[in-house]
């Protein structure tokens, strides 16, 4: 799942091309001054996201004043954005209370366990591709299967001493197939309903482009583990056999700790609302910690706030530093970081939505596409520049779907071809933007940096690639059809 969320755009009056242009050349100005020259032209830190938003988004409430809107209205339409953001928010808080509880309860841990038990390292990679891809196309979201599954293998794989920028392409990778194929994604409903195309269609339609990645990226990440597999720690398996011996003393393993996941994946299936299925296995995970495992009340409490701590919970006890570098995390500032990036991001496209911006902009610089591969061409162009500049899926099908339309109807592609390609260089694009706040959700929640591992998220790269291939080539585009859902 994705969980970005939607507005409806602030139509008002038509804004003038160049005004409604400006603050996205700002934002790009100041991304790539910010993000690119300082630190490999001048040698300088890159500038932080939060402050490259605000900057940009300062710029723009000056040019609304000086144009002559008032900041009431424009506090209003960022009141807007922030009131549809606030589902997301909750998520980010909710998944720091998630990977907490489910280390005190012992659930990551006993995964943990067992995965470096049962796991092939020659296969890990395989195995951090596949996962997440089962357990997104079961539940239909990205964040949770990151955040639940995801944290479980890059622990394995820090233990294993495995590459892992490689094992979170592959995870991130996998948890972005379920969130594009499957029926319970809340972006692949939307993308469907953006082009007003059936579900179950939309679906087939992006089996052209996402079935190919897939086959790929699995190619890629089986031939990194038989080629380059990963190197155990320092001692070998006795340093993997100690790791798990500690895991063990600390613990109490059995299948009841389980329970806490399993809420989360029938609450998903059965699409029941995200927030509240995360809260209950939370407090699961908290009754199990307390009834289950040797810790107190307070120590619940104290890993929910600040995160688990091996020491605090259990002081005096020496421990290697992998166990501490696998279970100190989580707790309800854990995400402090993406949240207020994403804080600074709907600021600015919410004083963005005052004007019109995106819709503007791309409906004037697609005025002059006239051929079915223009058309689709543009329409991938046009959604990925949409949802790196405004980090919201929902936004992006809305926007570009009502754009493209009857631009589609014209030129006899089906539309099916318009909500595929809305995923295809959306919702496959989010996690390689730096700034992109399913980006740094990633990074933040695997803890790897984006700079080590967007190159080796191979589904999303290679979806991008053979989307582009299709819509030149016209295989899966099924040009001169009637237009429609066909």
């Amino acid at each position: 799942m994705n969980e970005n969320s939607a507005s409806a755009v602030d139509k008002e009056s038509e804004t003038p091309f160049l005004q409604a242009l400006a603050p996205l050349v700002l934002l790009a100005f100041l991304i790539v001054y910010g993000l690119i020259l300082r630190p490999l032209v001048f040698q300088h830190p890159p500038l932080p996201l939060e402050l490259i938003f605000i900057l940009a988004a300062s710029g723009l409430v000056v040019q609304l004043l000086l144009t002559g809107h008032r900041w009431s209205d424009i506090q209003d339409s960022i009141v807007k954005k922030f009131q549809c953001a606030i589902p997301a928010f909750m998520i980010l808080f909710c998944i720091g209370l998630i990977i907490a509880s489910w280390i005190i309860s012992g659930t990551i841990p006993m995964l943990v366990y067992w995965g470096l038990k049962l796991i092939n390292p020659e296969y890990l990679y395989v195995i951090a591709f596949l996962a997440p891809v089962i357990f997104s196309t079961l539940t239909g979201t990205s964040w949770g299967s990151v955040g639940t599954i995801g944290v479980v293998i890059i622990g394995i794989a820090s233990a294993l001493d495995a590459n892992l920028g490689i094992t979170a392409g592959a995870i991130i990778g996998g948890a972005y197939f379920g969130d594009k194929l499957s029926p319970l994604s809340d972006t692949t409903n939307l993308a469907a309903l953006a082009a007003e195309v059936d579900l179950h269609t939309h679906i087939r339609s992006m089996l052209w482009t996402t079935l190919p990645s897939a086959v790929v990226a699995l190619s890629i990440y089986y031939a990194m583990g038989v080629l380059y597999p990963p190197r155990l720690q320092d001692g070998g398996m006795n340093g993997v056999q100690l790791l798990l011996d500690q895991l063990a003393s600390i613990f109490n393993f059995s299948w009841l700790i389980l329970a806490p996941a399993i809420v989360v994946l029938v609450g998903s299936v059965l699409r029941l609302p995200t927030v509240p299925v995360l809260i209950a296995s939370v407090f699961l995970a908290s009754l199990v910690a307390i009834t289950l495992q040797p810790f107190t009340f307070t120590d619940v409490i104290s890993a929910l706030h600040q995160g688990f701590d091996i020491e605090l919970v259990m002081p005096g006890v020496q421990f290697t530093p992998e166990i501490s570098h696998l279970l100190d995390r989580g707790g309800l500032y854990a995400l402090n970081e993406p949240i207020i990036i994403a804080f600074m991001v709907f600021i600015l496209i919410g004083a963005m939505d005052k004007i019109n911006a995106m819709p503007t902009v791309v409906n004037h610089l697609m005025r002059s596409v006239k051929s079915p591969r223009g058309t689709v061409l543009s329409s991938l162009f046009a959604t990925g520049i949409t949802n790196a500049m405004t980090s919201n899926q929902f936004a992006t099908s809305f926007i570009i779907g009502d754009a493209f339309k009857s631009k589609y109807d014209q030129q006899r592609v089906p539309r099916k071809v318009l909500s595929r390609s809305l995923e295809d260089t959306g919702t496959m694009l989010e996690s390689l933007v730096p700034w992109h706040t399913s980006a740094i959700y990633m990074v933040a929640t695997l803890g790897v940096p984006f700079h080590d591992y967007w190159h080796w998220q191979c589904l999303s790269l290679c979806n991008i690639l053979v989307a582009t291939i299709c819509a030149v080539t016209g295989i899966g585009c099924f040009y001169a059809h009637k237009p429609g859902n066909q």
